[in-house]
């Protein structure tokens, strides 16, 4: 099972351009306020929308919520369906918020 990442190792991999497939389980509403992901898929329709990703299978795949609780649901219904490499973002948006939006 991967490992799960923090805010500060996300943040420094999006700085340094590197394409990672993120994916934002909070309700829509949480979403529109502030996000670093392109992708909204609430937790409730993941196990309908897995076979829209089906492709990334292996690739490395950062599921977040608010605070890491949600994502940690999600990190395992994508695990349990065959995805080799997902991680949750520890601590979720608040922890990203609180950290990375602070320092600049």
């Amino acid at each position: 099972m991967s490992v799960d990442i923090t805010v500060e190792e996300l943040k420094q991999r999006l700085d340094n351009k590197e394409s990672i497939f993120i994916i934002d389980v909070r309700e829509p509403h949480e979403f529109a306020e502030f996000s670093i992901s392109e992708l909204n898929i609430p937790l409730g329709l993941l196990p309908q929308k897995l076979w829209d990703f089906d492709e990334r299978m292996e690739e490395e795949i950062v599921v977040l919520c608010r605070s890491g609780s949600r994502s940690a649901s999600a990190k395992m219904i994508l695990t349990q369906a065959g995805f080799s490499n997902v991680r949750n973002l520890t601590g979720g948006i608040l922890d990203w918020q609180e950290k990375i939006n602070n320092e600049q």
